[in-house]
């Protein structure tokens, strides 16, 4: 078997040697822009160690895993579009470059491209692999929709939350295990046990996410810590301090969400004081857990021998332990 690094290096590679050559340029340049940022590169990488699970030739996979890759990627450049914002892995967004158009635009191309490469696998493999793709690319649409509908809300839920979180975020790393499996013709089982380990991975690593944003060291989470609290975004720490607060606390939590005017500095320290006191930074942790524990168990009812599945529970580990 190859191991992460290993993995991650032929990713690294295929990417960044794919070619547009199509006119107009102008459309294409955004595109090589967005995928030279790098990234984790997860969901390809998922892919390949999903296919190394039965079999061994993964350069064979490298086009579908392209196809990911470039379609997270898309979803990334809607999502700043979308949020108006101005950096992402450091670097200046494609909007804010190019313009608004530009971006609707070599982001719709974007998922074109994702479709074709997500289409060169044998033919016998097509009517697994689209609809699970298709039906993937739709649930995150729905995703991101409840997640701007949340915007307007003070009310949301715990279950309304992981509902969302599931479709923006789990079940691309879903399909991502799945598609990989279904390449390499394992038993169907083991496909579906890896759609739901990759689910189960998938709000672990959100929730991880959720909680860095508060409570992660700066320098090494790669971005400053309380964003989410400034734009008053609902996350799993704000849920669950709003339904744990008592009534100082909830008046608190009001006043310092809607003062638009507070010292950013001032604000986080507050909320994040009131996460404390409300015990929300547990009930994220405990939940970080749950759902570790979770696709633990999945992966442990995978019908492969048990070395092969040391890549994927050292990756888990890495996701739900992660600094940054």
């Amino acid at each position: 078997m190859y191991s992460v690094s290993e993995l991650l290096e032929k990713v690294n590679h295929q990417v960044e040697n794919l070619q547009f050559t199509r006119v107009p340029q102008e459309l294409y340049e955004p595109i090589r822009y967005v995928l030279s940022m790098g990234g984790k590169r997860l969901r390809p990488t998922l892919m390949l160690m999903a296919y190394n699970l039965y079999k061994n030739d993964v350069d064979s996979i490298l086009s579908p895993a392209s196809g990911i890759e470039i379609y997270h990627n898309y979803t990334l450049l809607h999502d700043d579009l979308m949020d108006r914002a101005e950096r992402r892995r450091g670097k200046t967004t494609v909007h804010k470059i190019w313009g608004d158009n530009v971006a609707i635009l070599s982001g719709d191309a974007m998922l074109v491209l994702a479709y074709q490469y997500m289409s060169q696998v044998a033919d016998r493999h097509l009517p697994q692999i689209l609809p699970l793709f298709t039906q993937t690319a739709l649930e995150i649409c729905e995703g991101q929709q409840m997640d701007m509908n949340f915007e307007n809300r003070n009310d949301v839920t715990e279950d309304e939350y992981i509902s969302m979180i599931r479709l923006k975020t789990s079940v691309l790393l879903a399909a991502s295990l799945k598609i990989g499996a279904l390449l390499a013709d394992c038993p169907i089982e083991d496909a579906a046990t890896l759609y739901e380990l990759g689910i189960s991975m998938g709000l672990a690593f959100q929730l991880k996410d959720d909680y860095l944003d508060v409570y992660g060291n700066p320098d090494v989470f790669g971005k400053n810590i309380g964003g989410d609290i400034l734009c008053g975004k609902k996350t799993y720490l704000l849920i669950q301090a709003m339904e744990h607060a008592d009534t100082r606390q909830r008046s608190l939590l009001d006043k310092w969400l809607s003062d638009k005017a507070a010292a950013p500095t001032d604000k986080i320290k507050a909320v994040t004081a009131l996460y404390n006191e409300t015990g929300a930074d547990r009930l994220c942790e405990e939940k970080i857990r749950l759902y570790s524990r979770k696709a633990e168990e999945q992966l442990q009812s995978l019908n492969v021998p048990e070395e092969q599945k040391g890549l994927l529970r050292h990756l888990l580990e890495d996701l739900t332990v992660r600094e940054r």
